[in-house]
């Protein structure tokens, strides 16, 4: 069964959710840390490759009447300069709201805002990607 990468795209950093081995529940990965789109583009493809994603889905940050606005172009070109580097399919998936529903679940939990800024593009990831596959089933093999 496929494992799934999702990735919530930051400037300075990179949230990162992979799902089980039956494309079903995702988990929150890891925040990478980058201080360009190069060392970004390089750190996907470093995480691709450790996670054997078979897939990559990046969270496409959409303004709440579904249009594009700044932050979903940066997205945009940032999956045009990601694509020819990996040998696995990649596609966008609306993350509207997902921060902010990282943001709220971690505050429920008592997070403190420190930690809550080390873990909340993961957690995002997270969510994005849970929608992701809630609306993608993967049928199990006969």
């Amino acid at each position: 069964m496929p494992r799934i990468l999702g990735l919530d795209y930051g400037e300075r950093r990179l949230g990162f959710a992979l799902s089980d081995s039956e494309a079903f529940i995702a988990m929150p990965l890891s925040v990478s840390h980058v201080r360009d789109r190069k060392e970004a583009l390089r750190e996907v493809e470093r995480v691709v490759q450790s996670s054997h994603a078979e897939r990559l889905v990046i969270g496409m940050p959409l303004n709440m009447n579904g249009s594009a606005g700044f932050q979903a172009e940066n997205v945009k070109a940032f999956v045009e300069d990601l694509v020819p580097r990996l040998s696995i399919p990649v596609e966008t998936w609306d993350e509207r709201l997902s921060t902010c529903s990282a943001e709220h679940v971690l505050i429920e939990a008592g997070e403190s805002r420190r930690r809550r800024k080390e873990v909340v593009d993961k957690l995002a990831a997270q969510i994005m990607l849970q929608s992701y596959l809630d609306a993608h089933p993967v049928e199990p093999p006969s």
